[in-house]
């Protein structure tokens, strides 16, 4: 048996301790390592699927790119760890996905999302604030906090849209992200 089996038999094996071991020596392994990751995340084994990705997420040579498709895997702690993994290599090629990945069906996964986008910071804003007209209120809520954390001039009119809604989320991330951008002023709605 190979070394690089050995280190996947490590990483599949269920122990945590070793697995995580693993990772390490595969991401050390380099390039060599990962077309045998890619094989494993078409695994029938979650679990297998998931160390495989945060294998890939680690190695400097894989690209924001191999990590999209996991966003769109069947288990939602693959998705988790792809996003989270985004967010490790936050380019602006990722910004659709992660949008899109707002309104996944796992709030953790809608959460690292955001993280990741925010992560991506400017270039990750036009395709926010086309996310704040969302129909869902909770997506809606995420591009707004990411807006705020983000701290992009081009947010201000959104914001001060959004400010006046009858949302207290909505309405406190705007305001904080009012603030972070400097414009710490009393916004009051017009009777």
């Amino acid at each position: 048996m190979s070394a690089l089996q050995d280190l996947l038999n490590d990483l599949t094996s269920g122990d945590e301790t070793r697995a995580e071991k693993s990772v390490l020596a595969l991401v050390e392994v380099g390039e060599d390592a990962i077309p045998a990751l890619l094989e494993l995340t078409a695994s029938a084994d979650v679990d297998a699927r998931w160390w495989a990705v945060r294998a890939l997420s680690q190695s400097p040579h894989v690209s924001t790119g191999q990590l999209i498709p996991f966003l769109s895997d069947t288990a939602p702690e693959v998705r988790q760890c792809a996003a989270l993994g985004l967010a490790e290599k936050p380019e602006e090629s990722a910004t659709q996905p992660l949008v899109r990945a707002l309104s996944d069906a796992d709030s953790m996964v809608c959460n690292l999302a955001a993280h990741a986008l925010i992560k991506i910071g400017k270039p990750a804003v036009p395709s926010l604030i086309e996310a704040v007209n969302h129909k869902s209120q909770a997506v809606r809520i995420r591009a707004i906090r990411a807006l705020a954390e983000i701290r992009d001039h081009r947010a201000i009119p959104v914001l001060m849209r959004v400010i006046e809604e009858d949302s207290a989320a909505l309405g406190y991330w705007a305001k904080e992200g009012l603030e972070r951008l400097g414009l710490d002023m009393v916004y009051l709605k017009p009777v």
